[in-house]
């Protein structure tokens, strides 16, 4: 029996809190909470999950960055009402970009001064896709009027299917024409519609990456 599940003593709201922890080099990386649902899909997935006090909802840390947090091992305090999960952090676990959520240091004076700078991998221009998907994943979420992409999720799947065998068609048109300006844009106009698919779909990019892995 899992004695987390029956012991944890969650407060009034049904919240724990949970410090995570880099499990290489003890960093505290970020302070958030959890609810039972969120503890236990942690359990069962071995990502963190936690709740959103702001919004109301389930939250899988990287679900739209791809910063997920694998665990490693789980703590408990003397009062079981505090966790300590230390975590493989993949990237930044800041939504700032920074690879702590700590990364400000308080002086005598009471003024504050930044001691870390953002997590920017270097050279890997493959990071834009990731942005552009999370740019995709947050107008389904945050509609922008006049935004193209909330255009095509108003459409429905038709549309967005529809898009896509248009994009591939433009592919094929320009890889026989051999101009490779005109192949870059094209790629990039199926790779951005492949992309409103797969949120639509909820298919995230770490989904596609762990097929191909899976491939080699």
């Amino acid at each position: 029996m899992d004695y987390l599940a029956t012991n944890l003593k969650f407060d009034s709201n049904g919240l724990i809190p949970v410090i995570t922890q880099d499990y290489k080099t003890n960093e505290v990386l970020m302070l958030a909470y959890m609810n039972k649902e969120a503890y236990e899909k942690t359990i069962e997935t071995k990502k963190v999950h936690y709740w959103s006090r702001s919004r109301s909802k389930l939250w899988l840390k990287g679900e739209t960055s791809g910063h997920y947090q694998y665990v490693k091992s789980i703590c408990v305090d003397c009062d079981n009402d505090t966790l300590l999960i230390k975590v493989e952090q993949v990237d930044a676990a800041c939504h700032t970009g920074h690879y702590t959520c700590f990364y400000r240091d308080v002086n005598a004076d009471g003024s504050v001064k930044e001691n870390a700078e953002e997590v920017k991998p270097v050279g890997d221009k493959s990071a834009i896709l990731q942005e552009v998907y999370n740019v995709i994943a947050d107008r389904r979420i945050n509609p922008k009027e006049g935004s193209y992409t909330n255009y095509l999720f108003d459409k429905g799947i038709d549309k967005i299917l529809k898009k896509v065998g248009e994009e591939c068609a433009e592919v094929i048109i320009a890889s026989k024409n051999k101009a490779a300006s005109e192949i870059r844009y094209e790629i990039a106009d199926l790779i951005y519609h492949l992309f409103v698919l797969m949120v639509e779909r909820d298919v995230k990019p770490e989904d596609i990456y762990d097929e191909l892995k899976g491939r080699r």
